[in-house]
């Protein structure tokens, strides 16, 4: 039999591009002050800006606070199954 996959509830709030609450987080594969990239339960999920910081994340939860200033959000629909997918976002999103 094949397995359906239920969508969960993932949510995107940006307050005056200075912070930002994420829920649906599945993993964040990595940030650094000018970019964080995260699985969320709708996709890759990468956000741009300076100075930006993860400043809560709760795994159980799947919940990411960020803060900073935020340029650009881009979602995509590649899953990260192995370092050619990373290879292929880090491609993409330059």
């Amino acid at each position: 039999m094949e397995e359906q996959r239920i969508a969960k509830t993932h949510k995107l709030v940006v307050n005056n591009r200075k912070t930002a609450m994420v829920t649906g987080v599945l993993d964040v594969l990595s940030f650094d002050l000018n970019e964080i990239l995260l699985e969320t339960e709708q996709g890759m999920l990468m956000v741009k800006g300076t100075d930006l910081h993860v400043n809560r994340l709760t795994v159980e939860k799947g919940e990411v606070d960020l803060s900073g200033t935020i340029d650009s959000i881009a979602y995509s629909n590649i899953s990260q199954t192995g370092k050619s997918s990373e290879n292929f976002l880090s491609k993409l999103f330059k």
